[in-house]
């Protein structure tokens, strides 16, 4: 039995919670722990030498592994602006500034983005990730 078998199913804000988190902790494995394993992950705005997106987890897992390896940026805080439920008690929509340096210059930046969220059982079946595709390749230099 795997340990995601064991965890209590976690409701969509408490997964946002989590997501979070692994943003600020740059850990792929705990990102792709909180996806089902056929989950999609897309980006409509997607930066350059980014993919549009990631089909189940064992690919988040390595996507992010991928980005976030190579990456000089360091999340600092990841600033919750909202948290919006919906009609659908498995989807929420939030909106947040992730704020942080980059190593390599010393510099800071910010990028706005907006998550939906479709959680079912306590794992995201589906993320809608809009990124400021700007910000992220500034980001990513």
């Amino acid at each position: 039995m795997s340990h995601l078998d064991t965890l209590a199913v976690r409701t969509p804000r408490e997964v946002l919670t989590c997501y979070y988190q692994a943003m600020l902790d740059k850990s792929p494995d705990d990102l792709a722990d909180l996806y089902a394993t056929d989950a999609v992950h897309e980006f409509p705005f997607t930066s350059p030498g980014f993919p549009a997106r990631f089909e189940g987890r064992e690919a988040v897992r390595a996507g992010y592994r991928a980005a976030w390896g190579a990456s000089p940026a360091e999340v600092q805080e990841v600033r919750r602006v909202a948290a919006y439920e919906t009609a659908d008690p498995e989807v929420i929509i939030a909106e947040h500034v992730v704020r942080g340096t980059l190593t390599t210059k010393a510099t800071t930046f910010t990028v706005p983005g907006l998550l939906i969220l479709h959680v079912r059982d306590g794992l995201i079946t589906r993320v809608r990730d809009y990124m400021d595709s700007a910000g992220v390749a500034a980001a990513r230099v």
